[in-house]
């Protein structure tokens, strides 16, 4: 028999990321986002040739991608340039922190996959608010 949830305390939730409360399309990808607990989570899903730059840049209104990301890559490879010249390869496994200002793109003839703790809500969002860089030690 299940008990009602006590007034006291929130109900457990749980969400699906194949069923999200936000789809953001565009070529060659895919970004799915849930809100729970006072966070948003999100899933980027891009194929082999996808390109930030032309992709979602233009959907952003910015020169190069003004989001702070946080996550950690699922499956496949891509390349992150920052605005600087400084650039990274991130794959399976990798657990990333990018700060606002660069470009990215698949490496390889694998789709690309990552979940993304922190920075979702403003991900491919046409004019995304800046958002204050956060100190990460």
């Amino acid at each position: 028999m299940k008990k009602a949830a006590s007034p006291l305390r929130r109900p457990i939730v749980v969400k699906r990321l194949d069923h999200p409360d936000e789809e953001r399309r565009f070529e060659k990808g895919l970004f799915r986002l849930v809100t729970l607990g006072g966070m948003e989570l999100g899933r980027a899903e891009y194929q082999p040739g996808w390109h930030w730059s032309k992709h979602v840049g233009p959907i952003a209104g910015t020169k190069s991608c003004a989001v702070e990301h946080v996550g950690l890559v699922l499956s496949g490879r891509a390349a992150v340039k920052m605005d600087d010249g400084e650039e990274m390869v991130l794959g399976p496994g990798d657990v990333f922190y990018v700060p606002p200002g660069h470009d990215s793109w698949v490496v390889g003839n694998e789709p690309y996959v990552s979940l993304h703790l922190h920075g979702a809500s403003g991900y491919a969002a046409k004019h995304a608010p800046k958002r204050r860089r956060r100190r990460i030690d």
